[in-house]
């Protein structure tokens, strides 16, 4: 015997009928017939029940309402029912943005390195501006929870979600690069900051502070080596996608025989068969070093003695900035950081300027500078002074994010030409550009410059050595950066044909002079504008290297900021700020790509570890 289905109200497809608004006032509330008089829902959308249930409760109060008036009733209800809706609406609307305004607030917080506890007095600030200037709104802006525990949860939050989204886009990558620096902090604990770089189909780059390592013994090449392989496998990346690796030049990192560049290029190939990985030294260590060849430091060490005997005691500083006062000058001598790369040319600048006035306050002090008196000594100041404002000029060019390598190289070998001009311009006896030594030279026109040309000389030799990498992957770069001029003769096989149709193609020409370098190879999809995209493929290591140290230098000045402040009481808690800190923009304050996926979340609760 079969049992018979049994019937589902929900499967009959009922639907409310209009007219039951008017004869048993009822209306239909998300599917549901619901009374407009006690609001009370009829489980089932039927006419009967409906019907009844005005019979029981409500007939002989409306029954004698008629014709207009009952319309006129019906109205009423209605727009009461509408009210009491929008009463409910309202209130959660205000709820959701005072939870949104505390994940704004406690993101410009942790952006500014500020202590949890400035939550409280920004709420203070807002309480106080809303009762002047809109008093009806001062319970919204009181809803806003900015306590420190608040403001420390939202910012883990927050953290934790962009590290969810980074290692779904890790996971999309076709190919990345890697960069790694270890420092020691305050605490003489080594830190190991990795950083990540990749491309996914669609040739959108991502790059990301990945994890900061404490190193707490030992800081062997196996141990770094060991510690970025589970900070790699994490995340889940696919090594056989890895292009290229930058480090900071230690010997544990770049050791032929088994520093963590060789093990880390031996890993790699292992996985996709043997094909090219690139190793670089990070560019801007690089270039700082440079500058140490030019070996001036009778220059320096005049300079750093007498700058250091006026800022190292107060009684000193305060006269000086006194007579520095009473000449109508605002800028005084900033400290030398030999970390600091950039401060050895505000140091040298400050000191040229003031050299007239550090010479009398030097005097008085019976300290005399005597180097002051000699004209020698200051074409070399001179020469220093000019030097290294060209130097730091190109450090500031090649740090920033979202580079390309090729940028880089244009970079480096844009300075090595002007080294060259500058190199037979001082052999003709004409410093052209160096402002500080033709002013010194106007006192002494025979004054012998032409020996500044061994320096320059040396100084050309020396990027020569330091960046030979860049001239090895020429052929590599000249293609990616120019693909409309290389011969294609010049090219391998496999790309020879795709390059000529590009070169032929106007509308690719045209996209490629409007939408820039690391953007254009975006458009060369296969199926879209390539048959089989092998121009794309081929470009895949430019794209996704990673080279400069600027991160390294961003994650070190908000390391150091959030080390010192004692509001960050743990590591946990300083490690949740610094990664919102490097994956959130700098220039200016809105989401990036890696932006939160619910930063309207109401739900104030911690996160799981």
């Amino acid at each position: 015997m079969s049992l018979s289905k049994r019937r589902k109200v929900d499967k009959e497809c009922r639907i409310f009928n209009e007219k039951w608004t008017t004869s048993y006032l009822f209306t239909d509330m998300h599917g549901k017939p619901s009374c407009l008089v006690c609001l009370q829902q009829v489980s089932v959308m039927k006419e009967y029940n409906i019907l009844r249930h005005y019979e029981t409760h409500h007939s002989e109060k409306y029954d004698g309402l008629q014709g207009q008036l009952r319309r006129d009733k019906i109205n009423e209800l209605l727009a009461g029912l509408r009210k009491q809706q929008s009463t409910f609406i309202q209130s959660r609307e205000v709820s959701e943005a005072a939870v949104k305004a505390s994940y704004l607030i406690a993101s410009e917080i942790a952006l500014a390195s500020k202590p949890y506890s400035d939550g409280d007095f920004v709420k203070r600030c807002m309480m106080k501006a809303a009762e002047l200037v809109c008093p009806e709104k001062r319970q919204a802006f009181a809803n806003i929870s900015l306590t420190r525990n608040t403001i420390a949860e939202r910012i883990s939050e927050l953290s934790a979600d962009l590290d969810s989204q980074l290692k779904q886009r890790v996971k999309s990558f076709i190919a990345f690069s890697v960069a790694i620096d270890e420092s020691t902090d305050i605490t003489d604990v080594a830190q190991l900051a990795i950083f990540i770089r990749g491309v996914d189909e669609t040739l959108t780059v991502t790059e990301e502070f990945l994890e900061l390592v404490p190193m707490m013994d030992t800081t062997t090449a196996e141990d770094i080596f060991g510690s970025v392989v589970a900070a790699l496998d994490k995340v889940g990346v696919d090594w056989s996608r890895a292009v290229s690796l930058a480090t900071d030049g230690a010997p544990s990192m770049v050791g032929k025989k088994a520093g963590v560049a060789t093990k880390f290029k031996d890993k790699v190939q292992a996985l996709n068969g043997g094909d090219r990985f690139w190793t670089f030294h990070c560019i801007l260590h690089q270039e700082a070093l440079c500058c140490k060849s030019l070996k001036m430091d009778h220059v320096m060490e005049v300079v750093v003695r007498t700058v250091n005997f006026i800022r190292s005691r107060g009684l000193n500083h305060r006269q000086f900035d006194k007579l520095l006062s009473d000449r109508n000058i605002t800028h005084s001598l900033p400290y030398h950081t030999e970390v600091r790369w950039l401060s050895r040319g505000a140091v040298l600048r400050h000191f040229f300027d003031l050299r007239e006035e550090i010479g009398q306050f030097m005097e008085k002090k019976g300290k005399p500078v005597l180097e002051l008196q000699s004209q020698e000594w200051l074409r070399d100041l001179a020469f220093l002074v000019d030097i290294t404002e060209h130097l730091n000029n190109l450090n500031k060019m090649l740090q920033g994010r979202k580079k390309v390598v090729t940028q880089f190289s244009d970079n480096i070998h844009a300075f090595k030409l002007k080294l060259t001009l500058w190199e037979m311009q001082l052999a003709n006896g004409t410093p052209a550009h160096f402002s500080c030594l033709r002013d010194v030279c106007v006192t002494r026109p025979d004054a012998d410059i032409k020996r500044y040309k061994d320096k320059i000389a040396g100084l050309l030799r020396e990027f020569e050595k330091r960046f030979q990498v860049f001239g090895e992957l020429e052929t590599e770069f000249s293609v990616f950066r120019s693909p409309f001029t290389v011969k294609a003769s010049d090219l391998p096989v496999e790309i020879q044909l795709e390059i000529i149709d590009l070169q032929c193609d106007a509308d690719l020409k045209s996209k490629f002079a409007s939408v820039g370098l690391d953007k254009f190879y975006q458009y060369l999809l296969p199926g879209v504008a390539m048959e089989s995209g092998e121009i794309r493929v081929a470009q895949l290591p430019l794209i996704s290297t990673i080279t400069s140290g600027s991160l390294s230098s961003v994650f070190k000045s908000r390391w150091g900021t959030t080390k010192g402040e004692q509001h960050l009481q743990t590591r946990e808690q300083r490690l949740s700020i610094l990664f919102f800190c490097l994956q959130a923009p700098t220039s200016s304050r809105s989401w990036r790509k890696l932006e939160p996926s619910n930063p309207e979340a109401t739900r104030p609760t911690k996160p799981e570890v």
